[in-house]
This record gives C-alpha cells, sequence and structure tokens, in this order.
C-alpha cells in the first residue's frame, strides 16, 4: 500500500484534498464508527445519529465513484478508538504513508501523529480547501495585529474584498460593511408574522438502521431521538439550502437575535450541521444568498447578515481555534470553577429562558446563535460554571459542534474565558434583555427588573454581582465602563445585599 487515505466524519466531500491524486491501486480509504467520538463527551442522540448517518451515506458515494474503502461500522468491531483502527491498518498493510485533511478537532490530529510516529510514517496533513481562508493565511492576518485586537470585522471586510464579495468596485454594495443596526429587531407582541415550518427531511432506511442502533447504544444519552429531520447528504442539504434562500432568508436579518417560546427555529437557516459535515461548500451558500439579493429576493441587510456569519464568522473563528490551541481549551480568565447545574441535562429549570433553550436542545439538537450565547452562555458566564464543563456541554448536544468552532465560540465569545482575544468586553446582561428579545420572560416565576428577593430573576441578581465583582475591569474598558457607573452609584448596604443573594443563588443553582 502506497497511502493509507483516513477520511473522519466530519470531511464528506468528493472535494477533500486527502482524495487529490488517489490511486486505487495503491491507495486505500479508510472510515471508522467509534465508541470515543460519541462518548468523550456525553453526546446528544441526534448528534451521533447524523454524524453516523451521514458517514455511512457517503460511504455508499465512495464506492459508487470506485474509490476501495475500508469502513468500520459501530456495530461491526471492537476498535474503542480511531487510533486503534488506524493502527491495526497500519500493522495489516504496512502502508508507506498516511495522508489526512487537516482535522476539525485537536485531539484527532494528535491522534494521528501519534500513530504515525509509532509506525514511523509520514503524516502528511493537507489543508482544508472547504474553507475559504487556510490556516496558513489567518496566521499571516493575525500577525498583523496586536494579541488583543483581534477582530472578526477587520478579518470580514478582508473577505469581501478578496472574494468580491457584496461589493461595488473597491467598496461595499449599499456603502455599509455591516447592517447590525438593522439586524436586532425583536419580534412583536403579536407573535412571528408569516414564518414558514422548516423543511423536514425524512430519514431514509439507512438512517432509520442508524436510529435503532443509537437508540439501543446509546439509550443513557440525553436528548430525544424520534423526531431527527437533519440533512444526511449533499442532495438534502441543497434542499435545506434552497428552502432556506426562498423562504426565510429574506426576515433572517431583522429577527436574527430574537428569540420566541415553542419557536426553536424561526428564520434561522438549519445550515451549519451541513456545512460543518462538508455536505454544503460555504462558497456555494455564500453565492445563493448574494444572488437572492440581486435577483431582489432578499435585502441588503438580511443577505449581508447571513453572509456574514459564513465568510467572517465561521471563518474567523476556525482561524482563531488553530491559532491559540491547544491553551485555548484551557483557558479560564475568569477563575471560574463551579460545577454545570444538573438541569443543563434535562431542562427542569424554573426559569423559562433556560427551560424553553435547552428543552428544544435536547428535542432537536438544535438552538440559534443568540440562544447560546445570551441564554445558555450568559447564565454559565454569571454563574461561574468552568469554562471546560460549559465547553463540553456545547460539544455534546448540538447537531452542528466540532471542536474548530464550538470551543473558539463558548471560551472565547460566550464565556470571555480567554480575557477578551478577539472580543471586546464580556457579553453579560440582566433579564432584561431577555424580556427585550423573546417573551421567555410571559409566565416565569421570576421577575427580570428584580435584583433581590425570591421573584428576582436569577440573570438579574447575578448581572450585578458579576459587575460588582469585576468592577475594575470593567470600568477600565470603554464599552463596559457605563455598566459599572450604576454600581458605583449603588450604596454599599445595597451592593451587599445583591452579593448575599447571589451567593444563596449559587449555592443552590439547581432548584432554581
Amino acid at each position: 500500500m502506497r497511502h493509507l487515505v483516513i477520511v473522519l466524519g466530519d470531511q464528506l466531500s468528493l472535494e477533500n484534498p486527502a482524495l487529490i491524486g488517489f490511486d486505487p491501486s495503491l491507495d486505500l480509504i479508510v472510515m471508522a464508527e467509534v465508541m470515543e467520538e460519541s462518548t468523550h463527551v456525553w453526546s446528544h442522540p441526534q448528534r451521533i445519529t447524523l454524524f453516523l448517518s451521514a458517514m455511512r451515506h457517503f460511504a455508499q458515494t465512495l464506492r459508487a465513484e470506485g474509490y476501495p474503502l475500508q469502513y468500520y461500522a459501530l456495530d461491526e468491531h471492537h476498535f474503542a478508538s480511531l487510533s486503534e483502527v488506524w493502527q491495526s491498518l497500519i500493522d495489516s498493510h504496512a502502508p508507506q504513508a498516511i495522508k489526512l485533511c487537516e482535522p476539525g478537532d485537536w485531539r484527532v490530529l494528535q491522534s494521528a501523529q501519534a500513530v504515525a510516529e509509532a509506525g514511523q510514517l509520514t503524516l502528511e496533513v493537507l489543508p482544508d480547501a472547504h474553507f475559504m481562508c487556510s490556516t496558513v493565511q489567518f496566521q499571516r492576518w493575525a500577525s498583523k495585529y496586536q494579541s488583543n485586537s483581534l477582530r472578526m470585522e477587520f478579518f470580514y471586510r478582508e473577505m469581501r474584498k478578496r472574494y468580491a464579495i457584496l461589493m461595488a468596485g473597491d467598496e461595499p454594495v449599499g456603502g455599509t460593511w455591516n447592517y447590525d443596526q438593522d439586524n436586532r429587531q425583536a419580534i412583536g407582541k403579536q407573535g412571528p408574522q408569516g414564518l414558514i415550518p422548516p423543511l423536514s427531511v425524512a430519514p431514509d432506511a439507512l438512517t432509520q438502521a442508524v436510529k435503532a442502533l443509537v437508540a439501543t447504544r446509546f439509550q443513557t444519552h440525553p436528548g430525544r431521538l424520534d423526531n431527527f429531520a437533519w440533512p444526511v447528504d449533499r442532495a438534502q442539504a441543497l434542499q435545506l439550502l434552497e428552502h432556506f434562500i426562498v423562504h426565510k432568508l429574506a426576515q433572517f436579518g431583522p429577527y436574527q437575535d430574537a428569540m420566541w417560546q415553542d419557536q426553536p427555529f424561526l428564520w434561522h437557516s438549519m445550515l451549519a450541521s451541513a456545512l460543518n459535515l462538508k455536505l454544503l461548500n460555504p462558497r456555494e451558500v455564500i453565492a445563493a444568498a448574494e444572488a437572492a439579493y440581486h435577483a431582489g429576493l432578499a435585502p441588503l441587510a438580511s443577505v449581508e447578515g447571513f453572509i456574514r456569519q459564513i465568510l467572517g464568522w465561521r471563518e474567523f473563528i476556525r482561524g482563531m481555534y488553530w491559532l491559540d490551541m491547544p491553551g485555548m481549551k484551557q483557558a479560564n480568565f475568569l477563575n471560574h470553577t463551579r460545577d454545570l447545574p444538573a438541569w443543563f441535562w434535562n431542562g427542569k429549570t424554573h426559569m423559562r429562558c433556560l427551560a424553553q433553550t435547552i428543552a428544544q436542545t435536547l428535542d432537536t439538537g438544535y438552538a440559534h446563535h443568540i440562544q447560546r450565547l445570551m441564554v445558555t452562555g450568559l447564565f454559565a458566564t454569571l454563574a461561574e460554571v468552568s469554562p471546560q464543563q460549559v465547553s463540553d456541554w456545547y460539544l455534546a448536544v448540538y447537531v452542528d459542534a466540532v471542536e474548530w468552532v464550538e470551543l473558539p465560540n463558548v471560551a472565547g465569545m460566550a464565556l470571555f474565558a480567554n480575557g477578551g482575544r478577539f472580543t471586546s468586553k464580556p457579553y453579560v446582561a440582566s433579564g432584561a434583555y431577555i424580556d427585550r428579545m423573546s417573551n421567555y420572560c410571559q409566565g416565569c416565576r421570576y421577575q427580570p427588573k428584580l435584583k433581590t428577593g425570591e421573584q428576582a430573576c436569577p440573570f438579574t441578581t447575578l448581572y450585578w454581582a458579576f459587575l460588582i465583582k469585576h468592577e475594575p475591569m470593567l470600568a477600565a474598558n470603554p464599552r463596559t465602563s457605563l455598566m459599572v457607573k450604576h454600581v458605583q452609584k449603588m450604596e454599599t448596604e445595597a451592593r451587599e445585599a445583591v452579593v448575599t443573594f447571589a451567593q444563596q443563588r449559587l449555592e443552590n443553582v439547581n432548584l432554581l
């Protein structure tokens, strides 16, 4: 054997650079389903099902294209980890080298390197052409800035120029780079209007078989499986893309930050899992959105906001992951060490915003970015929960979670665990923010305006305690200095009352 070509579960594209120059007479592809990938975090059954079904569908595609493939199905072998599978093939086939597209997980890359080193084999790790900015290009960009001034907005504008996306010559179409101010509307009291139901992808026989396997092998894992409806192959992913462009993109912008009870999807695309498995290419998704704008099907603010998430934030976050690993995994700038509340795994909390967000997460394996950042992430920050426990939770429960995208979003954005490496402030707020952007507070036992007392919203109590505890840091930051001016006006007795009540809340966090 010349090359043992490793294809990982989030590399399901024929454009995989590890397939370039493949010779069926000399090379062999290996794909493997192993327990470790579903149990190193307590993975949601829908996440496990999505990966396994998508892998099996892609295996069919590879075989149809004539690629020799050694596929290890979870219920047909005894190997516990990917490295054990790879070592077995090395022992039996003695390849000259191993080829691998850049993984999306530092841990997996370390495993591949260890196996290659143990076997004294060359490991060729190829740049992932799926992304529009390579890790080398990102490092070159980042080197132009000071370590605490890496900002997505600067990166995004360079990417717009590089790829001539929504550009009129050297200037942005419409004269403005960023339409955030137009894209932060709350849904009116009448609720979502004209909302099209999400596209339902019916599981085929292969997916049904995977569901049965997962239901048997992972009975104790958190989350429902019966309503699984995620795209598992390229055709289904393209259907979902078309559904979003036609039915949801126009309203995506104004309401992308809004939340509403019992409406988990609203106008969001739900394309992240398909993109992260590489069933879709970001270039075709961006092109479809830009074409919709030029055809008059969606306003510029919505199209720009959507493209910024993919061309800007998605590429930026991936660059930051590889720039800062492995240190990012252990970052804990605020020294938070409390355990994750037990109700993060079952949604049984009296806080309606968290009960709604976690319940939909367990039901669907999905929550949109504001639910993650400003509900679950916000609470974890205010409650001083260990960043590592929080990151493991996000990696476990969301179907679109691959560590390159999950960890920097959680550790860097939601938790401020890296101390503002690429964000200008901690994303903290009181219950008033959630009340403004949703109807979650209606019927909740807690009141967002109250700081103390049994009816006080835990978000509000913990927010004010956070401001008091970190007053010097926040006062020194121009973007948070106004927050602590209110703290500075508080009487000593009032400050002490908030701190004491917050401590009581944290000591009884599992009862909230």
